[in-house]
Formats: structure tokens, C-alpha cells, sequence
């Protein structure tokens, strides 16, 4: 059984409300001894623009096509009326259609037809008082003239402003979606880079082992494996987000946690490089996943930092510890900063930038450079409580 909400009860209202004021239109229009076939045509297709449910619309029944056909038809029955010089009464039922009619053009019609549909409604409106010109005087005429721009000028006022908001929330979905769809692709981007890289550096060592060890290629031939079958996997899984915007896709994206952090060590040693990870035994374990995601990230970028520009490092050093109430992150290379790899691997220099917005968006600093005596050191501190936003 369906919930009764607020707003049910006051659709409902609203529709029940617009029936008693058509049909109070009807029955005063039969009293008075004229046809009452015009009448009953105007409302009947006013009511059908309003209140025809939006699943069972036809697609032929567009916005601009409910607001022009009963104000064309009322503005005709005006026309008639006029011309025949009778005077046809009008109540309220018309007055309530034109004036939602003027809202839904403003609100929903297409930009060039919002105006033109809009108008059409209004002077259909402003027309209503002329079927009494044989019967008011001017004055009157003029009094009713100013209540109908009165109200056509609130009902087009109230669905322009909505118009602005949709459109806002629009753009902000719009932003929202593409300033995820970039992160999404700086994710894609460190992941695979750490992975091509590693791929690249070992390559270079299984070329050179290949003349003076070829027995002990196997494990480096087994790291390319894994780092080639790991960049695809995240390849997969981040182009798998964006074709999907569905509520699994966060899911999906290639995050990392303080767990995986030795997955990530273990997987950047090699036969020319020590990698040793010192993870206070005190370090919890549920930390806010965003300063986990965030701590993984720096330890990824400085190992495939090291891989690019110290691939002559031979001992590297993944620190993870609890200080003064806040993580504290550091990865420390021995190297002299020589690599040989090709200038295209070296990157852009856009890691540490990116690495600097994400510890500075969780309250967190970062510093970059060179040890005393050799070396280069990468050191992060994060809050270890929940980060709503920055400071």
C-alpha cells in the first residue's frame, strides 16, 4: 500500500479544485440559454493539457503543442463572440487554464517557443474580459485588464523562476559529473603509469640480466606478467565506470586502502630494488577511507617516481605511523636521481601537483625533495578524524 504524501494531498487538492471551478464554468455557461459547445471544447482541451499523465503522453504531445491549442481556441472563441457582438460570460475554470498554461510555456516549452507560446496564453487571458464589452463599461474592462497582468505576470514570474533552478541544477549536475569522470581519469592515469612504468624498468633490467644471469629472468619476467595483467584490470575497471553511471560504479573505480599498500610494495620490488614497508603496529585499521585512498596514492606515486627518474635507487622505504594524532607517510630513496628511461616515460610533472590537491583537500601537507646526503624523500601528514571538507 502506497504512502499518502504532502505533496500527493496537494495534487490532488489542486485537481480537484481546477474540476469543481470547470465545471462551475459549464453549468453557468448552459444558464444562460447561449451554445455552450465552445466553451466545452476550450476547457476540455485545457484540462487535457494539464492534467494528462506524463507516462501515458504521446510523444507527439509536446509542451509547446499543450499550451498553444487551447489558447488559439479561446482566443477564437473571443474572436467570435466579439464579432457577433454578444456578450459570453467566463469563469474561473478558463481564467485557472490559462493561467497554468502561461506557467507550463514559461517553465517547460522550448527556449524559442517559451515566449511565443507564453504570449499566446496571455492574450488569450487579457481576451477573456472583452466578451463582457457589452455589458461592463470601460472602467471595469480596464479594472479586469489589470488584475489578469496582475496574475499572468505572478503565474509567468513563478515558472520562470523555476525554469532558472532546473536550469542550475542542471549545470551542477553537468560539473558534478565531469569533475568526476576527472577524477575517475587521474585514477586511470596513476594506476596505469605505476604499471607501465614498473613495466618498462623491468624490461630494461630482463634486456640486461639477459647476457650476464638469463637463469634468474623468471621473477622479472613474472613482475612484468603481473604488472601488465594489474594495468589492464584497472583499465577495464575505470573505462567500466564511465560507460556505467549507475549506483555500483563507485565501486568499481581502482581505489586503494592502507591494506593494499603492501600488495603495492610487494609488487614494485625487483632484483636491483629493496623495497621494505614499516607500518606502525599501532596504526589502525579504520581510518576515514578517503585519508586510506589518499595515503595509497602518495605511496604510488613516489614508488613510480622512483622508478622514473632514480631507477638507480637501491634501497627504497615505505613509512606508515601514527604522530601526533596524524598519519604520517613517507617513501625514501637512496638514488642519485640517474634513470635511463625514455624522456616520453618521465611524465609531465603533474603527479606531485595532483598528489598536493588531494592531501591539502583532506587538511593534510605534503612535502617533496632531497634527503640530506642522498636521496629524495616524499612525506605526507593526514588528520586521522573524519574530514568534511577543507578548512
Amino acid at each position: 500500500m502506497k504512502s499518502v504524501t504532502g505533496r500527493g494531498c496537494a495534487r490532488g487538492l489542486a485537481v480537484g479544485v481546477l474540476l469543481g471551478f470547470v465545471a462551475y464554468d459549464l453549468s453557468f455557461t448552459a444558464s444562460t440559454g447561449h451554445a455552450t459547445w465552445p466553451a466545452v471544447v476550450v476547457l476540455l482541451t485545457g484540462l487535457a493539457a494539464i492534467l494528462w499523465p506524463v507516462a501515458r503522453r504521446p510523444p507527439w504531445f509536446t509542451p509547446q503543442l499543450r499550451t498553444a491549442v487551447p489558447a488559439v481556441l479561446s482566443l477564437a472563441y473571443s474572436a467570435g463572440a466579439i464579432l457577433a457582438g454578444r456578450s459570453q460570460l467566463f469563469g474561473p475554470g478558463e481564467v485557472v487554464i490559462l493561467l497554468v498554461l502561461t506557467f507550463i510555456a514559461v517553465r517547460h516549452c522550448a527556449q524559442r517557443w517559451a515566449v511565443v507560446c507564453g504570449v499566446l496564453d496571455g492574450l488569450a487571458l487579457l481576451a477573456l474580459p472583452a466578451r463582457y464589452l457589452h455589458s461592463v463599461t470601460d472602467e471595469n474592462l480596464l479594472l479586469l485588464t489589470a488584475v489578469g497582468l496582475v496574475l499572468l505576470g505572478s503565474s509567468a514570474g513563478l515558472g520562470g523562476y523555476l525554469r532558472s533552478l532546473d536550469y542550475r541544477r542542471t549545470v551542477t549536475v553537468t560539473e558534478t559529473r565531469r569533475a568526476e569522470r576527472l577524477a575517475i581519469a587521474a585514477d586511470l592515469h596513476d594506476f596505469v603509469a605505476h604499471h607501465v612504468t614498473g613495466i618498462l624498468v623491468q624490461t630494461q633490467v630482463a634486456r640486461m640480466m639477459a647476457t650476464t644471469r638469463p637463469d634468474d629472468l623468471d621473477p622479472v619476467l613474472a613482475g612484468i606478467e603481473r604488472a601488465a595483467t594489474e594495468a589492464l584490470a584497472s583499465m577495464r575497471r575505470t573505462v567500466g565506470v564511465l560507460r556505467d553511471a549507475g549506483p555500483d560504479a563507485a565501486d568499481r573505480r581502482p581505489v586503494g586502502d592502507l591494506a593494499a599498500v603492501a600488495d603495492l610494495v610487494d609488487g614494485f620490488a625487483s632484483p636491483v630494488q629493496k623495497v621494505t614497508l614499516c607500518r606502525d603496529p599501532t596504526l589502525p585499521d579504520d581510518l576515514p577511507h578517503e585519508v586510506q585512498a589518499a595515503a595509497f596514492r602518495v605511496v604510488q606515486e613516489a614508488l613510480t617516481n622512483v622508478r622514473r627518474h632514480a631507477a638507480d635507487a637501491t634501497e627504497v622505504t615505505v613509512g606508515l605511523r601514527r604522530t601526533g594524532g596524524r598519519l604520517e607517510v613517507t617513501v625514501t630513496d637512496d638514488g642519485h636521481g640517474g634513470t635511463q628511461l625514455p624522456d616520453a616515460a618521465h611524465g609531465g610533472g603533474f603527479g606531485l601537483v595532483g598528489l598536493t590537491e588531494r592531501v591539502t583537500a583532506l587538511r593534510g601537507e605534503l612535502h617533496a625533495g632531497p634527503r640530506e646526503g642522498r636521496g629524495w624523500e616524499v612525506r605526507a601528514l593526514f588528520p586521522t578524524g573524519r574530514v568534511t571538507g577543507p578548512g
